[in-house]
């Protein structure tokens, strides 16, 4: 990652053909992996409610507890991709970093040098994204609609419903890192 990127980056692979058969029952196969992303969720605010106490006494984010947030991280954005028509693979069964897997998030949790203030106002400062993202989940739904019906005719995503697809997970996932406590830096406001 180059200095000055932020510590959470989505990389997606451009748009590949995608089974129609796939993209039409996307939701059953999906079934397996939303059970286990649920199950991951309540693991996850479990464990920032317990980093925020932690980094609020100590000052830093117990090292296990952030292998955990970031592999449950990265196991949300291979089921985003998969559920949002980014990609026709299934997502793996792991929290561990997938390379060959064509949506891949890269985290650099922040371990030590905890700013206490700004966790202690995380989800106050989070806010503004949540607001944003909020709306512009009325959209993204709107366009993973198009998205779908684009693919159930035709085998494969537009590049630009694709891009703005990804940009909107990005954003999510920069937003939900930060008011998890993964870094102190504020996420910027933008699909890129």
């Amino acid at each position: 990652m180059s200095s000055g990127a932020y510590p959470v980056t989505l990389e997606v692979d451009d748009p590949q053909p995608q089974n129609r058969l796939s993209v039409a029952i996307r939701i059953i196969f999906a079934i397996p992996a939303l059970l286990m992303g649920i199950v991951i969720g309540i693991g996850l605010q479990i464990v920032a409610i317990i980093a925020w106490f932690v980094i609020l006494f100590t000052g830093k984010y117990p090292a296990g507890m952030m292998n955990f947030t970031e592999g449950g991280l990265r196991f949300a954005a291979r089921l985003s991709g998969y559920l949002y028509l980014l990609t026709d693979k299934s997502p793996s069964f792991s929290l561990d970093a997938d390379s060959s897997y064509p949506v891949r998030l890269a985290v650099q949790g922040q371990i030590e040098g905890r700013n206490r203030l700004t966790c202690f106002f995380r989800l106050l400062m989070a806010i503004p994204h949540f607001l944003i993202l909020g709306v512009l989940n009325y959209v993204i739904g709107v366009v993973v609609f198009v998205a779908w019906l684009m693919a159930l005719f035709t085998g494969s995503v537009a590049p630009g419903l694709h891009n703005f697809i990804a940009g909107y997970i990005r954003w999510t996932l920069r937003a939900q890192s930060y008011a998890m406590l993964v870094t102190d830096e504020y996420p910027p406001f933008s699909l890129n």
